[in-house]
């Protein structure tokens, strides 16, 4: 969010399923892959995923490559991954890209769910007391961006999804919300069903293991329907703790809430008190990535009905709830 390994036995969170089939699907969300793609991420070698740089451009082809392997679609019209689009306003016009893929409907292609995250992160910078220069973004946002390969993954294994499904990794986040900004034009809102954007989860939140808040909480009953689907495991979601932080306002789900599309962010951080926040210790070794883990199945298991069909949040009010100052063209 823009302006502001530790082991253990048992991987927490959502391993206790309502279900024997989500227990059994779920099971292929595993931390050994979890921790492969976010080292990848938040290595020195992507040099902090600044936009216009060769570190994120490194980090895009990753997350091409493993969209690929998932077996997603590109979005129609498209060739590739790559949903790339010009800055402007900023002295010069250059190329940015966000990284989709989809996985069609089955029974409403024309409906769609959205998981999303941004990739891009600050570079580096002055070295700190440590001599550490690189600001890695392994909880901000690789944390996400790690949730969102993986839940294509689980997702493009069942290929049972009613509702089309969406995944994309934003770029320039971190800059004014431009990727998400310029894929909220392209896709009628009326069309998306529901939109979790994942932002932060790599370490326990104020409740401690087994839980996660979601931004904006009282807008819609997306929150509700996370809890009714996963109402007898461990987990729980919770409302936004901070309200003073304006974190519904300040990730990548503003754009389409904007839109009335019920849009929420999902995160863990502890705003105000994070000691690794935009700092260059936000580093690996730094999350929890067995309840991190837990998370992503919570998610997958929370969103399951809304995928299904058989859930459809209500509507936000259209309300010009940040005015976005980045000027995007194609």
């Amino acid at each position: 969010m823009r302006n502001t390994f530790r082991n253990s036995i048992i991987i927490t969170g959502i391993l206790v399923i309502c279900t024997r089939i989500y227990a059994q699907d779920l099971s292929s969300i595993t931390i050994s892959d979890v921790s492969r793609i976010e080292k990848i991420l938040a290595d020195d070698d992507m040099q902090g995923r600044k936009i216009f740089t060769t570190g994120i451009k490194k980090a895009a082809g990753f997350i091409a490559k493993e969209f690929a392997e998932a077996g997603l679609k590109p979005l129609p019209g498209c060739t590739d991954y790559y949903q790339s689009f010009s800055m402007t306003g900023t002295g010069s016009a250059k190329t940015l890209d966000n990284i989709v893929g989809m996985i069609p409907g089955k029974i409403k292609p024309d409906q769609c769910v959205i998981f999303s995250a941004h990739y891009d992160h600050l570079g580096t910078g002055k070295p700190d007391a440590h001599g550490d220069s690189i600001y890695n973004g392994a909880n901000d946002d690789a944390s996400g961006t790690t949730a969102v390969i993986t839940l294509a993954k689980y997702f493009g294994r069942l290929n049972n999804n009613q509702r089309t499904v969406i995944f994309v990794a934003f770029t320039a986040e971190e800059s004014g919300h431009w990727g998400s900004s310029y894929l909220s034009e392209r896709i009628n809102p009326d069309e998306i069903m529901a939109m979790f954007n994942i932002e932060m989860i790599g370490t326990e939140s104020k409740w401690g293991k087994n839980s996660a808040y979601v931004t904006g909480y009282d807008k819609s009953d997306i929150g509700s329907i996370l809890q009714k689907n996963i109402k007898n495991s461990l987990f729980r979601f919770y409302p936004d703790p901070y309200p003073g932080e304006e974190l519904f306002l300040r990730s990548d789900n503003t754009p389409f809430a904007q839109k009335g599309v019920p849009a929420h962010t999902i995160s863990t951080a502890k705003m105000g008190s994070d000691p690794y926040y935009h700092k260059p210790g936000d580093e690996i070794e730094t999350l929890d990535l067995n309840n991190m883990t837990g998370i992503i199945r919570a998610i997958a298991l929370g969103a399951s009905s809304i995928i299904a069909g058989e859930d459809e949040p209500v509507r936000l009010k259209r309300n010009n709830y940040l005015s976005l100052k980045a000027s995007i063209v194609p």
